[in-house]
């Protein structure tokens, strides 16, 4: 290397290094002002709190709030259909209109219904063989839906997960281990009622290749997957939203 092109670079780094020295006053102002606020802010107490900071906590309290508006939309909806009952009594429109939505309240699902029918049950493994990838211990949404799929492809007529109705607009749908639906949250097991024809529902499960690659990992690391006839089931109403939140007819 020439020498001035070592002068020269010589020359750079200590521009270099003034620039910095320059910097440093300005960035320890800047940060001494950080410190100052957040000890304002925090008055002693920790920003960020642990209970804060676990997401476990946050989704109990997130549960909580749900089971809370849950009710007051239950009261809710209590009022509504009296007030709907006594206008249809005294106006004759509304009677007609009342007249027309009956038939669809309960292929809708906005009824509780009462019948026979079967009982899928799906569960985790209590433990995970040794050398097995956690995730194959647990039930997944591909598995939920297999189930769900070959019930009403077998002629269930309803159905609820762990008492939770499904309607047409109903998305089973997992996060990690825990089933995300209508808007709730459940821990396995997962109790998949169908009321219908038992033996014809019974055959479109043993039929699906979904039902039955989870029957094999069942059989291989322990994950629970029963099935019974029962006699009666009692599958309450779906209570939530029927309005699509997201999806919009395109104009043409």
């Amino acid at each position: 290397m020439q020498a001035a092109d070592v002068r020269a670079r010589l020359v750079r780094e200590v521009r270099e290094l003034r620039s910095w020295r320059a910097l440093v006053p300005v960035i320890c102002l800047i940060a001494g002002f950080g410190f100052a606020t957040s000890a304002r802010d925090s008055r002693g107490t920790e920003l960020r709190a642990p209970g804060t900071a676990n997401l476990a906590d946050l989704v109990t309290q997130a549960e909580a709030r749900v089971r809370s508006a849950d009710k007051t939309v239950a009261g809710l909806q209590a009022q509504v259909t009296a007030a709907a009952t006594q206008a249809g009594q005294n106006n004759g429109g509304v009677a007609a209109a009342q007249h027309q939505v009956t038939p669809l309240v309960d292929p809708g699902g906005l009824s509780a219904v009462r019948g026979p029918g079967i009982e899928v049950v799906l569960d985790d493994a209590s433990s995970v063989p040794a050398g097995v990838d956690a995730n194959q211990a647990l039930v997944h949404q591909s598995d939920m839906q297999a189930v769900v799929n070959a019930l009403w492809a077998g002629g269930a007529e309803a159905m609820a997960i762990n008492g939770q109705r499904l309607i047409a607009t109903s998305a089973v749908h997992c996060v990690g281990p825990t089933l995300l639906l209508n808007g709730e949250v459940f821990s396995p097991p997962f109790r998949v009622a169908a009321i219908g024809p038992s033996r014809t529902m019974q055959k479109r499960l043993d039929a699906s290749p979904g039902v039955q690659l989870f029957k094999q990992a069942a059989s291989y690391y322990g994950l629970g997957y029963t099935v019974e006839n029962v006699g009666r089931l009692d599958l309450p109403a779906y209570t939530g939203p029927i309005t699509l939140t997201y999806a919009r007819a395109s104009g043409k």
